[in-house]
């Protein structure tokens, strides 16, 4: 993969003229992260930033007992620790790959003087940090308003709606990791997905799963007790 190609790519840095994308792609570093491994750990220096070229990497908190809750799943082309570049501080939570991953490291000093060079930059993280912002809002309200059916149901809706709305989807993480994204346990999921077959919502097939009845979803995802 050419690093320029690549990065003419991301939305992060859309409407870049080719000598910029050159000035991005020699302060990048370029790295493999095994599965499993750690990116970087809550309260680590925030000294740049990653966007993610191949594969998964999910952005988590642990509580006191080590109860793990997903806040985000990145893939290729996504952005991820954005806000370290304006704030300098530590990184408020941990990083790790969910599967073999190529990311990219943008350091916060090298980047910064990007932007005063060229203040699209500026823009284009400013739009990237609301989007940011709506996913934790959608999140926040999922986890303190809805039930796990609920949630379940949004978050099939948004797969279908992200894989191109078709009513079959593939499940981008295992069980145990979409629990953790959801806010429950991976038995309490199980539980969910088999009443939602039962009671025609949709069937399952390993990781796949097909919607057969949308509006009924959307009801569930809308509030409806299952």
């Amino acid at each position: 993969m050419e690093i320029t190609k690549f990065l003419a790519t991301v939305p992060l840095f859309d409407g870049l003229t080719p000598a910029q994308y050159d000035e991005l792609a020699m302060i990048a570093t370029d790295q493999t992260v095994r599965k499993g491994q750690p990116i970087f750990t809550e309260g680590d220096p925030g000294n740049g930033f990653y966007v993610v070229a191949s594969g998964l990497v999910k952005i988590y908190k642990l509580s006191l007992d080590g109860k793990e809750q997903i806040l985000h799943l990145f893939g290729p082309g996504d952005p991820f620790a954005e806000a370290a570049v304006f704030t300098g501080s530590s990184f408020p939570a941990h990083a790790m790959a969910l599967e073999e991953s190529r990311i990219f490291f943008f350091p916060r000093q090298a980047f910064i003087e990007l932007i005063r060079a060229n203040p699209d930059l500026a823009m284009n993280m400013l739009a990237a940090l609301s989007m940011h912002l709506k996913k934790f809002a959608h999140l926040i309200e999922n986890l303190s308003l809805k039930e796990v059916p609920g949630r379940l149901a949004a978050h099939l809706l948004f797969l279908s709606e992200q894989q191109g709305d078709s009513d079959t989807v593939a499940l981008p993480v295992s069980k145990t990791q979409l629990a953790s994204l959801l806010g429950t346990i991976p038995e309490t999921l199980s539980r969910m997905l088999a009443k939602l077959a039962k009671q025609g919502y949709l069937t399952i097939n390993g990781p796949q799963i097909t919607i057969l009845q949308r509006d009924r979803l959307e009801d569930l995802a809308a509030g409806e007790k299952l």
